[in-house]
Formats: structure tokens, sequence, C-alpha cells
């Protein structure tokens, strides 16, 4: 399959309708969203959504995020919406939230990683909405890379990993968030967070009230357990280099890892560590600011193999607002390594 890449910086640009004729037929296209690019297909489409899995190589059970481009689309996608799903829509969306709610018969189980729940979300990004919009339908769309490795930012991420798999790729520049979607759950008794991402535990709870966090954003998801929402695996958003993430102080770090063998080790710093390190490094955002943290870590990841190094030595952000998401995708590409100085 040959991979055509269209840059696309208006809604009005001629690659929005070549993106959705191809969702239309039943095709998959990475898109661009606040968040990371998406690799979307239709919803309704069972075999659409297969391409998905396929050009991915992402396991049947991880569910799909359903995006829709207008409130009033969310209505035939789930059984009902109730208050606080509402109260939650108009302080968040459009925006990186995702809404989970006992699904309709209109979602297949196949878009659903076999559960009978959905979560939903409408982007910010306008040419992902109008990506939606011109489909006609809504779409389902998980980040745009390889399963298990970190997520797509730019769309040569995009090309690095899904060249030759899906047949467009539409380039709207970088993303501005640069983590998957918060993602919470409504279909139980307590609204709880499955996932964290650029809508803080924070700011949800001042719109809602009670809001859990589910054990699973901090810690190994138990086995045998389904996973509710994408993201929740035990391995994920990984480089191939082995990850460590290390708890202390710059001082301690730096003293630990000038210890190790420079030519097969990387150091994944905050802004401006790096010049007080032998050790080849890269910088991921800036201390105590898990807004900058988010935006650079997956590009980060990234550039770690093109060192070709063995051992990345992460610094552990803060977990408290945004940083929280950064913790929670760094702990899982280290899968949950983490030493304490």
């Amino acid at each position: 399959m040959k991979t055509e890449v269209i840059k696309v910086e208006h809604e009005s640009d001629e690659g929005i309708l070549k993106a959705a004729e191809l969702l239309k037929k039943g095709g998959v296209v990475a898109i661009p969203t606040e968040t990371v690019y998406g690799l979307a297909a239709n919803a309704f489409d069972e075999k659409a959504v297969a391409k998905i899995f396929e050009a991915k190589g992402r396991p049947s059970d991880n569910p799909l995020i359903v995006h829709i481009s207008e409130l009033s689309q969310w209505d035939a996608l789930v059984e009902s919406v109730p208050e606080n799903a509402m109260k939650l829509a108009k302080a968040f969306w459009p925006g990186p939230l995702t809404i989970i709610l006992k699904k309709s018969n209109l979602i297949p189980l196949r878009t659903s990683g076999g559960l009978d729940t959905v979560g939903v979300r409408m982007p910010l990004h306008p040419i992902a909405r109008a990506i939606i919009s011109a489909a006609g339908v809504p779409l389902a769309a998980p980040s745009a890379n390889i399963s298990g490795k970190p997520s797509p930012t730019s769309a040569k991420h995009c090309e690095k990993d899904l060249d030759g798999r899906v047949p467009l790729i539409i380039d709207s520049g970088d993303c501005s968030v640069g983590v998957e979607s918060t993602v919470i759950t409504l279909a139980g008794e307590v609204p709880r967070v499955l996932r964290p991402g650029g809508i803080s535990v924070e700011m949800l709870t001042e719109v809602l009230g009670e809001v859990e966090v589910d054990s699973a954003v901090f810690e190994k998801l138990a086995d045998g357990a389904v996973a509710a929402s994408p993201g929740m695996k035990y391995k994920h958003y990984s480089p191939s280099a082995k990850v460590t993430i290390v708890k202390g102080s710059f001082e301690k770090f730096r003293d630990f890892v000038e210890g190790m063998e420079k030519e097969s080790t990387v150091a994944l710093v905050f802004d401006g560590e790096g010049r007080e390190l032998s050790v080849p490094f890269i910088e991921y955002g800036k201390a105590h600011d898990g807004l900058s943290q988010a935006h650079g870590i997956f590009d980060a990841l990234r550039k770690v193999d093109e060192t070709g190094a063995k051992n990345c030595f992460a610094r552990f952000p803060e977990k408290d607002g945004v940083g929280l998401a950064v913790f929670n995708r760094l702990v899982r590409a280290a899968a949950f390594s983490i030493i304490e100085l």
C-alpha cells in the first residue's frame, strides 16, 4: 500500500474531502487532533474498524474512543446522557476529555472492545472536526502508531510507524496538548478517571464534586482485569530502549546516571538540566510544568531510540495537574520500573 501525506491547514482544504471520501468507503485515515494523531475509521462499520486494529497491531480487547463533531451526535451513541455527563461536555467540549457511558446498539462490540460501554469525545482541533463532519459519521480513532509504541504528535511520527499500512495521513502540524485525552467513566456510581490527560482531576472535581482516580492510573492493571479504557494496559508508549524512572533530586539523579556506561545510556531530563550531564540526554519539558512536559514527552520517547541507547533513565515528574498524565505515560513506558534514590 502506498501512503499519501497531505498537508491541511484550513477547514476548506481539499485534503478534508479526500479523507472523508476514504472514510465513507470504509478506509482508515490518520488525522490530527489536539491530543495526538488518531487513526480514524467509521465507528459504525465493523470492517472499517477492523482495519484500525490490523494497521496498528492492536489487541482486539482494547476499546476505541469515538469522536464526534457536534453535541447532537452524542445521543445516538449511548443509552442516555445523564446530568453529570452534560455538565462535563459543557465545561470541556470541544477538548481533550473522553466520557464513558453505556453504549447504544449502534456501536459495534468491535469498536467498544467487547464492552457494553463506549468512550466519546469532541476534539478541539478544527481539522479533526471538519473531517468528522465531512465524513458524516462518528469516527473511532485510537493513536495513529504501532500499538505499544510512543503515541504520535506529528505527521512524521505517523509516517514512521504506518507508512505502507494506511492509505492517507493528514498533516496539520504538531499536536498542541501532546498526550491522549483524559478518560472518565460515568458508568458506575462515582465518576472515575481511568486515564489522566490534558483535563486534570482537579478540573473535573471542580465541575462534578466527587471524582475517583482508578488505581490502574498508578499501578499495573491486575492480571485478568478488563481494560475499560485505552492506555490501561501494562506496558504502553514504549521505545525499544529499557526505560527506568528515577525518583530523587536532580543532584542524586546526575550522580546516578554519571555512573552508567555512556555509550548505551540516555537521560530524559527537564529543560536546562542536560548541560550538567556528561551522558547523552533529551529534555522533555520544564520542571514543575506538566503542560510543557505533556507537550514534549512522546517526541522525547521517540528520540530515545534515535540515540541507539539501550537504557533510558527518566526524571520523575510531579503527579499533580497535567503532571499526572505525564507520570502515567512514563510509568507505562517504563513497565512500572522506578528507582528511588
